[in-house]
């Protein structure tokens, strides 16, 4: 029952606030339609908690960088980009293209400065991304990417890529990574929801300077290997505890942290 009124206030308010985007994009500037997504995330939150009894906890705020920077981020749910654009100002987004075919979603992405690039990837999508990227570092806007480019069921991973390498290499951007266990409360797409605490955290920002393998090795096993700790307490088994690393010589006490440097 709670899961049936939130899916109907979800559709409402989709419509809405869809309707409400597209008219913001037909002002100047981007600030209307950035103001229509942030209202429209914010109440899917509370939607999310009075509804379908699902609580957001969010941790780690107090690593999040000034300025511009990159939020590399498991992807779990529908939910997952409610809880970025509620809770991070100035948010720009990687997306696939195949966004572009819903009606108005075109026009909403292009004055909100969202980051389409191919779906299918390649050269030329990393070109296309790099592009895009380039102008929204320059107006010091933080940018949410998803690496696996797919929405991953609790303890699935797929392959990691490397965009948000080449995106921190080339504008100098820090890589905020991203764990969740979200989806053990709204699973992918998913119409039911479990009510229950889901938790987003922010971890440190990864060092700077490293290799393409030694960033992706990192960041994947940062952000699997606390996002299954999460799993865990939202499933109320053993939890691992954290350990210490070392990174290019600095040590740094992460749970669920890698073990290679």
């Amino acid at each position: 029952m709670r899961s049936a009124l939130f899916n109907a206030y979800y559709w409402v308010l989709s419509i809405f606030y869809g309707l409400s985007a597209a008219l913001s994009a037909l002002l100047p500037g981007r600030r209307p339609i950035a103001f229509a997504l942030r209202l429209y995330s914010q109440r899917m939150i509370w939607a999310l908690r009075v509804f379908a009894g699902v609580k957001i906890e969010l941790k780690g705020q107090e690593n999040l960088p000034k300025g511009a920077f990159i939020i590399a981020a498991k992807h779990h749910s529908w939910g997952d980009g409610f809880v970025m654009f509620a809770n991070v100002d100035n948010l720009s987004f990687v997306t696939g293209d195949h966004l572009e075919k819903f009606p108005l979603v075109g026009q909403i992405l292009r004055k909100f400065g969202a980051i389409v690039v191919d779906s299918c990837g390649g050269p030329e999508a990393r070109k296309a991304l790099s592009a895009s990227a380039a102008q929204v570092a320059a107006e010091g806007r933080r940018i949410l990417i998803y690496p696996e480019g797919h929405l991953a069921a609790p303890g699935e991973r797929f392959r990691y890529r490397t965009g948000v390498y080449h995106m921190s290499r080339d504008f100098g951007l820090p890589v905020v990574p991203v764990a969740t266990n979200l989806g053990c409360f709204w699973k992918q797409t998913d119409k039911k929801k479990t009510a229950g605490t889901a938790t987003v955290e922010f971890l440190p920002p990864l060092p700077q300077g490293l290799s393409k393998a030694q960033f992706m090795a990192q960041m994947e096993e940062v952000i699997e290997t606390r996002t299954n700790q999460l799993i865990a307490q939202a499933r109320n088994e053993p939890v691992k505890p954290s350990v210490l690393v070392e990174w290019n010589g600095r040590k740094n006490v992460a749970a669920g942290a890698p073990q290679t440097a």
